[in-house]
C-alpha cells in the first residue's frame, strides 16, 4: 500500500513503524506537518491509501481526515483521551496500560477504533514507557490495523463509554498544579512525579533555590539521609536531596523560562560550595541499595557486566573517561569475557551536545569530547585478553551505535531504532566508524548508512551484519537471553580458539592499515568542522538542544535541515 506519514517530528516511534513496513513491502513517506495549506498540497499529490500519524502535536486538517482515512496512534488504554495520557498514566500508577489506533475524527481522541494493544507498566520515566513499551505496542497495534484496513469486511468499533470493555477515559491536559508537591513527601510519591514529566516538561522546583529549575533524572537513595528540601550530596552531576521518608538524586537540571537541560551541579555551580562528594565505585555492589550511578560493575562468574546509564545515551568527556577507565581496570581482572551493557533506556547517542552547547568554547569541547570517546573505543578494540560483548537494551544513534561495533560480538534487543550516521549534525563523524562500520557491513553499505542516514530497526541490522543478533522483545527478556548466550561464550570449548583468532585478526588489520590512520584521517575532518564558525553543524546543534521547532527554523531563514518528505529507502544489501 501507499501510506503516507503525518508527524510532528520523525522520532524513534516513526523510525521503527517506517522501517518495519517497508519491509513489509509497503511504500512508506513520511511529512514533517509545516502549514495546513502545504499539508493538504503534499496528501494530494501523494494520493495515499491510508495516512498513519504515530507522532502528532497537532491536528490534521478537516479536508484530510474527511477525505482519507487517518489514523492517529494514541499512547493510552480503549478510551483514554487527552493530550497527557502517558502522565496521568505514571502518575495514577496504574498497571496496565495500552496504545489505541483511532482515526481522525472532529473531537480529539474520540474515532472509531481500529486496534489497540496492552502492555505492562514499569517504573520508568516517561521518555523510557514511550520509547520501548509504548513503541512495541504501536507496532503490533499498527500492523493489526493494516491488517483490519485491507479486509473489506471489517468494521472499526465505535468508542462507547457504556461497553464494560471501555477502561479509558477523558483526562485534561496535565498542569503543575497537578505535580505539585512539598519535599516532606515520600520519596516514591517524588520520584514518581518527576518521572511523568521526564524529558518533558520536567518537575518545577521552586523552594530548594533562589530561582525556579525544572528536574529530571530521579534516582531513590537508601542509605543517605537529610531534612525535606536540604541538598545533602553529590555525584557524576547529580544531587542529592533530602524527602519527608529519605532522599533522592536529581540528576539533572533547567532553568525555567529558558536555558538548557543540564547536570544538576553544572547549573547550580557555586550554589553547592560546601556540599560534600558522596563518591561510589563502580565495582562496590552498594548492599543492592537503591542510589545513583552511572557505571556499575556485576561479577557472574567468569563474566562480568559493565553497566553504564547515561541521561538521554549523552557522554560527556568525563563520562567517556570514566567509562574508559573501568573498563580498562576490568581487563587486569581475571576474567573471561566483558559486557557492555546500557541501562534501561538508551544504549548510547555518542558525544553530549547539551554539554558542548553550554560550554565556555563549544568547539573546544566538542574535540574534548570526540577524543575522549575514540580513546574509549580504542580501548574497547584493542582488548585480546578477553572477549567482549556489546549488549544494546535500547536505541542508538551516531558515534553511540558505531561505538556498539567495537566489541567481538554484538546483541541488540529485538525492536530497537539504530541511527548510525552523522551526517543530520553536520559532522563527518570519528569513533573509528570507517574501520568499524566497513568492517562489519562492506563499504558500499558503509558508505550508504552514513549518506542517506539510514535508520535500522534491529532485524534488519542483523540481516545486514551490523550487530550478531537480535532478540527478546521485553528488556528483562533480552537481558536474560543475553545472560546464556554469554555464559555458553565462556564456557565454550573453543574460547581459547576465539581468542587467538582475535588477536590474529587485529594484527592482520593493523599491518594493512593502523588505528592511528583512521583515527587521524576521522580527526583532522571532525577538526576542521569543530573550528569553522560558519559550520552546519553550530547551527544544528543549537536548534537541537534548543529544541527550536522546525517552523521557527524555516520562519528564521537559518534553516539546514530538509523537513520535507522523506522518501522511503530500500532495505540495504546484505555485505
Amino acid at each position: 500500500m501507499r501510506i503516507l506519514f503525518l508527524v510532528t517530528s520523525h522520532n524513534g516511534l516513526s523510525q521503527r513503524l517506517f522501517c518495519e513496513l517497508v519491509s513489509d513491502a509497503h511504500k512508506v513517506q513520511v511529512y514533517v506537518l509545516h502549514d495546513d495549506v502545504e499539508t493538504i498540497k503534499v496528501v494530494d499529490d501523494y494520493n495515499p491509501d491510508l495516512i498513519i500519524a504515530p507522532f502528532l502535536k497537532t491536528a490534521i486538517p478537516d479536508s484530510v481526515w474527511k477525505k482519507y482515512v487517518c489514523l492517529i496512534v494514541h499512547p493510552g488504554i480503549v478510551g483514554d483521551r487527552g493530550p497527557s495520557a502517558l502522565d496521568w498514566a505514571i502518575m495514577k500508577a496504574e498497571s496496565i496500560w495500552g496504545v489505541t489506533v483511532l482515526q481522525a475524527a472532529q473531537d480529539m481522541d474520540a474515532g472509531d477504533v481500529w486496534a489497540s494493544d496492552e502492555f505492562e507498566m514499569r517504573n520508568v520515566t516517561k521518555s523510557n514507557l514511550y520509547r520501548h513499551e509504548v513503541t512495541q505496542a504501536a507496532s503490533r497495534a499498527i500492523k493489526k490495523a493494516i491488517a483490519n484496513f485491507q479486509d473489506e469486511a471489517f468494521r472499526p468499533e465505535v468508542l462507547d463509554y457504556k461497553n464494560s470493555n471501555v477502561k479509558g477515559c477523558w483526562n485534561n491536559p496535565i498542569k503543575r498544579s497537578d505535580r505539585a508537591f512539598e519535599w516532606s513527601d515520600t520519596t516514591n510519591s517524588i520520584v514518581r512525579k518527576i518521572k511523568a514529566a521526564d524529558s518533558t516538561p520536567g518537575l518545577l522546583e521552586t523552594k530548594i533555590f533562589e530561582e525556579p529549575f525544572f528536574m529530571y533524572g530521579a534516582h531513590p537513595e537508601s542509605i543517605l539521609k537529610g531534612q525535606p528540601g536540604e541538598i545533602i550530596a553529590k555525584r557524576n552531576g547529580a544531587i542529592c536531596v533530602g524527602t519527608g521518608d529519605g532522599s533522592l538524586w536529581v540528576t539533572h537540571l533547567k532553568k525555567k523560562g529558558g536555558g538548557v537541560k543540564r547536570k544538576s551541579t553544572d547549573v547550580l555551580g557555586e550554589i553547592l560550595i560546601g556540599i560534600p562528594e558522596a563518591p561510589l565505585d563502580p565495582f562496590d555492589s552498594y548492599n543492592d541499595q537503591d542510589t545513583f550511578r552511572e557505571i556499575w560493575v556485576e561479577e557472574a562468574g567468569d563474566i562480568l557486566y559493565i553497566h553504564f546509564d547515561f541521561y538521554n545515551g549523552a557522554m560527556s568527556t568525563d563520562q567517556c573517561n570514566s567509562l574508559r577507565k573501568v573498563f580498562m581496570q576490568a581487563c587486569q581482572l581475571n576474567h573471561k569475557m566483558i559486557v557492555l551493557q546500557s541501562g534501561g533506556d538508551i544504549w548510547s547517542n555518542g558525544i553530549d551536545l547539551n554539554a558542548i552547547e553550554c560550554a565556555d568554547n563549544p568547539a573546544d569541547e566538542s574535540w574534548k569530547n570526540i577524543v575522549a570517546i575514540d580513546d574509549l573505543i580504542r580501548e574497547i578494540i584493542n582488548c585480546e585478553s578477553k572477549i567482549v560483548v556489546s549488549s544494546i537494551t535500547g536505541n542508538a544513534g551516531a558515534g553511540g551505535a558505531i561505538m556498539a561495533l567495537a566489541a567481538d560480538f554484538v546483541f541488540a534487543r529485538d525492536g530497537i531504532v539504530l541511527n548510525p550516521h552523522y551526517k543530520n549534525m553536520g559532522l563527518f563523524g570519528s569513533e573509528y566508524w570507517t574501520y568499524l562500520l566497513p568492517k562489519r557491513v562492506g563499504q558500499k553499505n558503509a558508505t550508504q548508512l552514513t549518506e542517506d542516514c539510514s535508520v535500522l530497526v534491529a532485524s534488519q541490522a542483523k540481516k545486514l551484519g551490523f550487530v550478531d543478533d537480535c532478540f527478546g522483545e521485553t528488556l528483562e527478556d533480552f537481558k536474560s537471553m543475553v545472560k546464556e548466550k554469554v555464559r555458553k561464550l565462556a564456557e565454550h570449548a573453543a574460547y581459547d580458539k576465539i581468542i587467538a583468532d582475535k588477536r590474529l585478526a587485529r594484527l592482520k588489520h593493523e599491518t594493512k592499515k593502523s588505528l592511528d590512520s583512521y583515527r587521524d584521517e576521522e580527526l583532522k575532518k571532525m577538526n576542521q568542522i569543530f573550528y569553522d564558525p560558519e559550520s552546519d553543524y553550530h547551527l544544528k546543534r543549537h536548534f537541537f538542544v534548543c529544541k527550536v521547532s522546525p517552523q521557527r527554523q524555516i520562519e528564521s531563514n537559518w534553516s539546514v535541515v530538509n523537513y520535507k518528505c522523506i522518501e522511503s529507502k530500500p532495505v540495504l544489501e546484505n555485505a
